[in-house]
């Protein structure tokens, strides 16, 4: 059973729709229990930084997400999920779980539409068992106004070109995550869950 991290963000049902499309079992939930029991965690998300962390520690779900990654299972974050896991965020000076070392910066104004909507490439600078099979040509769907940017280059896993480069996909060890939205990416982000679905959590 994979466990959905339920913090009130909208897409939870598209991420569940996704995975049944696959043959997949889930279950929404923000309970500790329920989270700490499952096989493998998805912890998707939309919105503002400030307001997402305030929810996770009123629940506890941050206390959930440190031991579920602690007992080395299967984490993927998607969009605000990828972001808090990271140390601070630039929206509201936000302090978020620090699980890989960085920030969440805003993109620079400038010409470039904000926020980033739509589909793009992504470039892989390592190999990563999630992204396997994957057309090199595959394009995502972003939604985002801050992106990710990690300390350390051995976390980023692929980057995108936005005006700037940055990290669309980050990995440590047992955790995996996105920028874009796997479950609006059509067969190729449907590749991408299902890989997750059949990881062990090592890379």
């Amino acid at each position: 059973m994979i466990a959905i991290i339920d913090y009130g963000a909208g897409n939870l049902t598209s991420v569940a729709r996704a995975l049944a499309h696959i043959g997949v079992k889930c279950n929404i939930t923000d309970r500790y229990e329920d989270i700490l029991s499952s096989e493998k965690i998805i912890f998707p998300g939309v919105g503002a930084a400030g307001k997402a962390m305030e929810i996770i520690k009123a629940r506890e779900i941050d206390r959930a997400i440190y031991d579920v990654i602690a007992q080395r299972k299967p984490f993927l974050g998607i969009c605000m999920g990828a972001q808090i896991i990271l140390g601070r965020s630039e929206e509201n000076d936000t302090t978020c779980l620090g699980i890989i070392p960085g920030a969440v910066k805003r993109f620079p104004e400038g010409d470039l539409k904000i926020p980033h909507m739509g589909w793009n490439n992504i470039s892989f600078v390592r190999k990563h068992p999630v992204f396997e099979g994957l057309d090199e040509k595959a394009q995502f769907y972003f939604v985002h106004s801050y992106y990710l940017a990690p300390e350390k280059d051995g976390d980023i896993v692929a980057t995108t070109d936005y005006g700037i480069s940055f990290a669309s996909v980050i990995g440590h060890d047992n955790v995996v995550a996105t920028q874009f939205h796997p479950e609006k990416s059509g067969r190729h982000g449907l590749q991408i869950l299902k890989n997750f679905c059949d990881w062990d959590g090592r890379v």
